[in-house]
C-alpha cells in the first residue's frame, strides 16, 4: 500500500513536471529579434555598363560604316553621330532605339558571337571514322 502510494505520487508529480521543462528552452517566433545577427554593409553597385571601350566603338563605328548608317572614319569614341547612326539602325529593324547598343543589333553588324557550324556539329567524313564511334 505504501509502495502504491509513493509511485502514485511520484508519478503525479513526474506528470505535471514535464511540460515545465518544455518552457526552460522557449522557442523564438519567426517574428522575435535575433540577437546574434551579422550584419553586412550594403554597397550600391550598378550593373550597367560604364562607357563602351574605344575598341570596342571602333569596331562598332567600321560596321556602321561598311552598313551604311554612318560616314566618315571611325573616331572610338561613342559620340552622338555614332548613337543616332545605331538608333536610325535599330529603329530600321523594328527594334527599340536605345542608346546602348542592342544585342541584336550587334549581330547584325556582324560583331556578335561567332556561329561556327563546323564547331559544334562532325562533318559527315568526322561522323564515319572509326574514332568517333561510340562503343
Amino acid at each position: 500500500m505504501r509502495f502504491g502510494r509513493i509511485l502514485l505520487s511520484s508519478t503525479l508529480l513526474l506528470i505535471t513536471a514535464l511540460p515545465s521543462f518544455g518552457l526552460t528552452h522557449p522557442r523564438r517566433g519567426p517574428t522575435a529579434p535575433r540577437f546574434f545577427t551579422r550584419h553586412t554593409k550594403t554597397t550600391t553597385k550598378s550593373n550597367k555598363q560604364a562607357a563602351i571601350a574605344p575598341e570596342r566603338a571602333t569596331e562598332i563605328q567600321t560596321a556602321l560604316i561598311k552598313s551604311g548608317y554612318l560616314s566618315g572614319t571611325p573616331s572610338g569614341t561613342w559620340d552622338a553621330t555614332t548613337k543616332s547612326a545605331m538608333q536610325k539602325l535599330q529603329g530600321d529593324n523594328g527594334w527599340q532605339t536605345t542608346l546602348v547598343p542592342d544585342s541584336r543589333a550587334i549581330i547584325k553588324l556582324g560583331l556578335g558571337p561567332n556561329q561556327d557550324v563546323s564547331l559544334t556539329r562532325p562533318t559527315p567524313e568526322e561522323s564515319r571514322s572509326p574514332s568517333a564511334s561510340t562503343y
